[in-house]
């Protein structure tokens, strides 16, 4: 079966697959829309409604509907509570994937089992760990945590690496382009340069903000019409102090918004408490309010171009405007007059599912081809495909062409196509500092390093005969690594305890991180002299506890979708 690729957006969400000619399909339900609004409305204690009908009823029944939950994820402490119960951010998202799921059914007669889900290249450990689960909840195997920026460069690069009959092999050898992938979503934003050459995939440098999207250009608007709105109608009750009326605001800013993205201006009429007013709203007003928000993705993408600038990137050779959100004239504007960039748009809705299924269908026929191998003892356990003979993984590619009648040429390309990534932040772990004394951040991992990584450290016990070693595992927050621990978010704790006396002041206590490709990580701990390990399990709030994760499996196996 297929492995489909899902954009799970905070906005807009989408669901592709590849076809029999390898190439990426979209799929719609029963709405005829390629994409699905990332909205729930929580009708019952067993009923809800997701896509377009949950947004229309957000202005009707505010207090039950969730949107935006993408910007939650990997917020442990967060719920949405309707009718008395709580959901937590997978649990809401997992809703959304469900409505996916079955929109796939109702399109192509076969309902997906596994997938890669994108997530923005921003995105920290907990938010992939909540993604996981959301994926866990709604019946998918997560075969891939994917960025959005190499998915769409994926489907930017299908063409040019996809092994055409009409490139020569030197021909292929020798093109070589660096992209600036700048991805302005509605809730969130990442900025990624990226390197496509002789069939490889190469991130070199990663930025973003991701509470930083569309929906905050929204806000601003819908601030602008109630304030407009009052001042001609100053015995009305402000819209934005009504739940109901600021739902009303906000999808009437977001009309106003996409309209003038091709006019200059636009008529917004503002009803509320029985009165109304008829706002002109121009494109330059727009650009005005939300000129902070604009400047702050302009700083983001020259962060990233430094840093792929001292990684040895002279330039780039081409801009992807990719969500929603980049469709905006400001934005092209201010990336040419700022960053002396020329930007186009490339399928600003779509490119990322459909990267993410030409991912998909790479991990599944890279599984084939490693299971015929491994089966005719051609590759040992565990070991990757370029171990592999050449010749062994010429005949392994034919015999799986062969078996699933897939052109060969397909299974070829996901077996050659090398996509390689970074890692979004830093990651360590809290140790006193020797020379002051205070407890302080002790960086491991680092924004930019390549994946994947296994990296080790050694620190010593505090004291002689030290009985527990306490580990806590931080995430770096902001755009650098700073050495206060106020600073950084803890990811997980954990204790090496039993530890026999005998052990003097300063014993070595081994620390080793790893991270692969999904930026999921794992970390491992050791008492050398002692040999005693720990070994740190997903106590991140994203993950919840066993319990909860039990409970939200139970709940979400009552609620029924309707319509």
């Amino acid at each position: 079966m297929a492995v489909h690729g899902i954009d799970l957006g905070t906005t807009n969400s989408a669901i592709a697959r590849t076809g029999p000619d390898g190439r990426p399909e979209v799929l719609t339900g029963l709405s005829g829309t390629p994409t699905t609004p990332s909205v729930v409305l929580f009708a019952g204690p067993d009923e809800h409604v997701v896509g377009e009908g949950a947004r229309r009823e957000a202005r009707l029944d505010p207090e039950h509907v969730c949107a935006l939950v993408k910007r939650r994820m990997g917020d442990a402490e967060w719920r949405f509570v309707a009718h008395g119960t709580g959901w937590s951010a997978p649990a809401v998202s997992s809703l959304v994937l469900k409505s996916l799921v079955a929109d796939a059914g109702f399109a192509t007669g076969d309902t997906p089992s596994a997938a890669v889900i994108t997530v923005p290249a921003y995105f920290g450990d907990e938010e992939r760990r909540a993604t996981v689960l959301a994926g866990g909840y709604a019946g998918l195997d997560v075969v891939d945590v994917l960025s959005e920026p190499i998915a769409a460069a994926l489907a930017y690069g299908f063409g040019r690496l996809d092994g055409s009959p009409d490139v020569s092999k030197s021909q292929e050898t020798t093109r070589h382009e660096t992209v600036l992938v700048y991805d302005l979503g509605g809730g969130t934003f990442d900025a990624t340069v990226i390197e496509l050459a002789d069939r490889r995939i190469s991130v070199l440098a990663v930025d973003g903000d991701h509470q930083l999207g569309g929906a905050d250009w929204d806000e601003r608007v819908a601030l602008h019409l109630s304030r407009r709105f009052c001042a001609e109608n100053p015995d009305a009750e402000d819209p934005l102090d009504d739940s109901a009326g600021a739902q009303a605001l906000v999808l009437a800013a977001e009309r106003a918004k996409h309209q003038l993205t091709d006019a200059e201006s636009t008529d917004v009429v503002v009803a509320h408490d029985g009165v109304r007013a008829t706002v002109c709203l121009t494109r330059a007003e727009l650009e005005e309010m939300t000129a902070p928000l604009l400047r702050r993705t302009v700083d983001l993408t020259r962060a990233c171009l430094a840093e792929a600038a001292r990684r040895g990137v002279a330039g780039v050779d081409r801009v992807l405007l990719v969500g929603g959100s980049a469709r905006m004239p400001a934005v092209a504007a201010a990336l040419r007059a700022e960053l002396d960039l020329d930007p186009q748009l490339h399928d600003p809705d779509l490119a990322v599912a459909r990267g993410a299924a030409l991912y998909g269908e790479k991990k599944e026929l890279e599984r084939m081809v490693a299971a015929d191998l491994r089966t005719r003892g051609r590759l040992r356990d565990g070991a990757p495909l370029e171990d592999a003979a050449a010749a062994d993984l010429d005949d392994a590619c034919r015999r799986v062409a062969d078996a699933y009648a897939v052109p060969l040429s397909q299974v070829r390309r996901a077996v050659e196509i090398q996509v390689d990534t970074v890692v979004s932040r830093g990651f360590g772990v809290l140790a006193v500092n020797a020379a002051s004394g205070r407890l302080e951040p002790s960086w491991l991992v680092h924004r930019n390093d390549r994946l994947p990584i296994r990296t080790s450290r050694s620190y010593g016990t505090i004291r002689a005969d030290q009985d527990v070693i306490q580990v806590t595992v931080v995430e770096q927050q902001g755009q650098a690594e700073s050495s206060r621990p106020e600073d950084a978010k803890v990811l997980m704790v954990g204790d090496i305890s039993g530890i026999p006396p005998g052990y003097d002041e300063g014993s070595e206590v081994r620390v080793t991180f790893e991270m692969g490709f999904d930026g999921v990580l794992h970390v491992t701990a050791f008492h050398v002299d002692a040999a005693i390990p720990l070994q740190l399990t997903a106590t991140t709030g994203a993950t919840l506890s066993q319990a909860e994760v039990a409970r939200e499996r139970d709940q979400l196996g009552r609620t029924r979708r309707r319509g």
